[in-house]
């Protein structure tokens, strides 16, 4: 079995679609269509269904898959250790975050350690969305959710509050409401419900049964602000509206807890530069575990 193969199975697998993981690979489609007739005949297996979107795996595939990331993680292992990259950390490591914590918090860190590691690059891909770590869209992922499928390491971060804040100008000009029943009476600011990337993150009839977001953002950073600039009363991460004075706390009802955790392939946890940036992160979220609750 030619190794090469199987770098080319792993691509199209993630990529879901020869097209593109020819793309990614910087190979012609051709090329990937012969190298994968290749191993499913050394195989004797056939391991994609074509599609007209692209291709999926087959049973045969789905077994060969696990089979591939070990090999995968051995090859990354092996090359990591003759290559001495201990000594000298550099490459790429990409970084999926939530907003919030990805621009309000990770962001003004991480500089810290590319001054340290002149070789080394960090990727911060702080947006509203999930990422794949099997299709490689991210080394590390931070989410609201402990991962409960794959071949995935796990480690919890910190526990985050949520609660209700509006700015000083919102409450001169039309008062905070005194029970949750008089959230009807203002313009509440809330986010896409269609967009959220978790079911933690539907929070909104934990704060009232009746919620109606007549402002929906679907960035935590841009609720924030939108609720800095007076247009209404936000739930908000603590960590963040505690960095804006022009922003106080509603305290009709008490704050919700919700959690982060720092999550990375299995296949990645020999690279010395992953195990440094999550270790990094971890150290930072720690100490400044009291700005979070």
């Amino acid at each position: 079995m030619n190794w090469d193969d199987v770098r080319i199975f792993l691509a199209v697998a993630r990529a879901g679609q020869f097209l593109g993981a020819a793309k990614r690979l910087e190979l012609n489609h051709a090329t990937v269509s012969r190298r994968i007739a290749a191993l499913e005949e050394a195989l004797r297996a056939k391991l994609f269904r074509r599609l007209t979107t692209g291709s999926e795996l087959t049973p045969a595939g789905e077994r060969f898959l696990e089979i591939a990331e070990r090999m995968e993680a051995d090859m990354i292992a092996a090359r990591s250790t003759l290559a001495g990259e201990g000594d000298d950390i550099s490459g790429t490591v990409r970084i999926g975050a939530p907003d919030g914590f990805g621009v309000a918090f990770l962001a003004r860190h991480l500089g810290e350690l590319t001054a340290t590691y002149r070789e080394l690059t960090i990727q911060l891909v702080p947006v509203p969305r999930s990422f794949s770590l099997s299709r490689r869209e991210a080394d590390i992922v931070i989410t609201v959710e402990r991962p409960s499928e794959g071949r995935l390491v796990a480690g919890k971060l910190v526990d985050y509050t949520l609660g209700l804040f509006a700015s000083r100008a919102y409450a001169q000009a039309h008062g905070l409401p005194r029970t949750v029943a008089d959230l009807s009476n203002h313009t509440l600011i809330g986010y896409v419900p269609d967009l959220i990337v978790s079911p933690s993150l539907d929070y909104d009839a934990e704060f009232s049964p009746d919620w109606r977001s007549t402002f929906a953002i679907s960035s935590a950073l841009g609720q924030a602000e939108a609720v800095r600039a007076g247009a209404g009363i936000g739930i908000l991460h603590t960590f963040i509206a505690r960095t804006m004075p022009e922003l106080l706390p509603v305290d009709i009802v008490r704050p919700i807890r919700r959690a982060y955790w720092l999550v990375y392939h299995e296949t990645v946890r020999p690279l010395r530069r992953v195990q440094l940036v999550a270790g990094y992160i971890t150290r930072a979220v720690e100490r400044e575990r009291a700005l979070f609750l």
